[in-house]
């Protein structure tokens, strides 16, 4: 048996005959914060064509010549800055899978679907997971990524390792793919419940920076909706939360390479407003399921140091959902919309 199938069938078996699946996707991680594990991982993550749209006879000396002997040890060197028992994506999602099991068990009895999890790259692979589900009789799936903004680089990844594994499939599952859910009411909820209650314990900031995983500008002129739902899930937040215009921005973070990005960057965010006068600042980053190497190194860290050195005084970071019970209820509603 390979790796991914093997690590796909070594959840624990439902004790109770569920009629379907649920398969939460998101992105992956290295397996270890080293630098061999970390080129591995870098390897398949920016080999696929989704995520660097440049020809493969053009891109892969680079990447294997340039960009991974350069990045992979200072990568994996932040990794292991916020390694504790494994990465933190794929320990939260081990929680965020065990919780949702938990509250559609409550609400549907043995109706209930059995709630895996996969990742794109470095398994469990999604193909293995949903042959798992087939070799054990059940045909009705829901793949959900945790991506709230749908972008070709996140979600429409996703979707093809989906088809890429159906080609070879004769007797096709009943699938339901969510495409995105950034103005989804309880996402939106859970957001502003994480702020509030950030509030309550620390007290709150003169401003709120919503950091958002930055994509290639160019891909926007393509035609992908990120950037647009980027800005709708900021602007349902600010309203929820009362906030007026100055009180309030949105940057985009995470960015490769030295082509045009999505702007504002949050690094240059963050030393204007320091400039601007701006002591405080609370940030959080909506795009993000679960708490990860952007949030933790890159946000809680890199960052912090950018505002901090800029002359501001106070820079909290605010916690993705995570397993929040709101984030759970809310991902629960998606899964029953979708038939189950």
């Amino acid at each position: 048996m390979d790796t991914d199938a093997r690590v796909a069938t070594e959840e624990e078996a439902p004790d109770w005959s569920p009629p379907a699946a649920v398969i939460l996707v998101n992105l992956g991680s290295p397996r270890a914060p080293t630098r061999a594990a970390v080129a591995t991982f870098l390897a398949e993550f920016l080999s696929d064509r989704r995520v660097v749209e440049l020809p493969s006879l053009l891109w892969q000396p680079i990447l294997r010549g340039i960009v991974i002997p350069l990045r992979a040890r200072r990568v994996a060197h932040a990794y292991a800055s916020i390694w504790d028992d494994g990465s933190p994506l794929r320990v939260i999602a081990l929680r965020q899978r065990w919780r949702l099991q938990q509250r559609l068990r409550a609400s549907c009895g043995d109706a209930a679907p059995w709630v895996r999890l996969a990742m794109s790259y470095q398994g469990p692979s999604i193909a293995a997971t949903i042959a798992d589900c087939q070799r054990r009789g059940i045909d009705h799936i829901v793949v959900l990524p945790l991506y709230p903004q749908y972008s070709a680089t996140t979600t429409a990844a996703v979707f093809d390792q989906v088809a890429r594994h159906l080609l070879s499939v004769r007797a096709w599952p009943e699938l339901h793919l969510v495409r995105d859910y950034h103005d989804h009411s309880g996402y939106i909820a859970a957001l502003a419940a994480s702020v509030q209650e950030h509030w309550q314990q620390h007290g709150r900031a003169e401003h709120l920076l919503l950091s958002f995983h930055g994509i290639p500008a160019a891909n926007i002129a393509k035609g992908d909706p990120y950037a647009r739902q980027c800005e709708r899930t900021a602007h349902l937040l600010a309203i929820s939360l009362g906030l007026h215009e100055r009180e309030w921005a949105l940057a985009y973070q995470s960015r490769f390479g030295r082509a045009r990005w999505l702007t504002p960057y949050t690094n240059e965010t963050l030393r204007k407003l320091a400039a601007n006068g701006v002591r405080s600042i609370d940030v959080m980053c909506p795009a993000f399921a679960a708490d990860c190497l952007e949030t933790l190194e890159e946000m809680d860290m890199q960052n912090r140091a950018v505002f901090l050195d800029a002359g501001g005084a106070e820079y909290r970071f605010i916690a993705c959902l995570n397993d929040r019970e709101e984030h759970i209820g809310m991902l629960h509603d998606i899964v029953i919309a979708n038939g189950y």
